[in-house]
Formats: structure tokens, C-alpha cells, sequence
């Protein structure tokens, strides 16, 4: 919905007094406010044509810090011009699940080579492709000569 010059002249004793150099439109800023409100997008994806967001967002920021919404809305309420209708969604930790770093559960640091590296295989995660090619003893640990004895056999 988009507010028009009839809209603005009912609701004119509602708005604050402009001061200072205010480059934009009461009536381009009150229908960007509502654009956003009912599309619910994001301040930096509303459309040029309103002018650039962030003047928009500093401007509905200090007009809801003053209360000027509260008495902007009931206005336009009583004209007949807009209804609003206030949705309230709320989430509750028990019908949300974290992950279990989240939880405070102990972090597996430890880290445990395999027992037969031969059986084991080629390790899970290979981050570089050389590193299948030259081993390295960052990726696989060092192999005792006692060990590497049983496995010739």
C-alpha cells in the first residue's frame, strides 16, 4: 500500500516539524517505512526509487525512538487509511536445537591415530592434493621400527 497526497494532508498534525536539510519527501519516506514493513525485506534491498536506505532507516529510527510511529499509526488507524495488524512470533529454547559446541559438551581435542594405519585407509579429509603423494609427519605420525617391522612380516 502507498500513501497518497490525500492520505499526507490527514495525517499532517500527526508528523513532526521538519528542521534542518531534510532532502527527502515525508510521503516518499512514509511509503518506504511501509514498503519494508509489508514486504519484510531487508533495509538494503528496498527499491531505489524510495531514495537510499540508510538515510531511510536513520530517519525511522529516530521517529521510533521519539514515538512518533505510535502516534503516526494510531492516526492513519482512525482516518481509516491503514489497519495494521501487530504478529508476534516468539521461540523458546526448548523447541530449538544447538549444536553440541553450543551446549558447553566437551570438544574432542585429543587426536587418536588408528592403531593399523594400514587398515585404516587414506585418511577422511585431504585438504591438499600432494598430500596423498609425499607423506608428511604433520599427516601421518611416525611409525616405530618395532611396528614397522611387524608389518614387513
Amino acid at each position: 500500500m502507498e500513501l497518497t497526497e490525500a492520505h499526507l494532508q490527514r495525517i499532517q498534525d500527526s508528523l513532526p516539524v521538519e528542521r534542518g536539510n531534510v532532502s527527502m519527501e515525508v510521503l516518499n519516506f512514509l511509503n518506504a517505512v511501509l514498503y519494508v514493513m509489508e514486504n519484510g525485506c531487508k533495509w538494503r534491498r528496498l527499491p531505489e526509487r524510495f531514495g537510499k536506505w540508510h538515510t531511510i532507516y536513520t530517519r525511522m529510527n529516530r521517529w521510533s525512538k521519539s514515538g512518533v510511529w505510535d502516534r503516526l499509526f494510531a492516526r492513519l488507524q482512525q482516518e481509516g487509511v491503514l489497519a495494521v495488524e501487530l504478529r508476534v512470533v516468539s521461540l523458546d529454547g526448548t523447541s530449538v536445537k544447538v549444536h553440541p559446541d553450543g551446549t558447553g559438551a566437551e570438544k574432542k581435542t585429543v587426536r587418536r591415530p588408528s592403531a593399523n594405519p594400514a587398515a585404516a585407509g587414506t585418511p577422511r579429509f585431504i585438504w591438499l592434493p600432494r598430500m596423498m603423494s609425499t607423506p608428511s609427519a604433520s599427516v601421518f605420525p611416525p611409525v616405530s621400527t618395532e611396528t614397522a617391522q611387524r608389518a614387513a612380516s
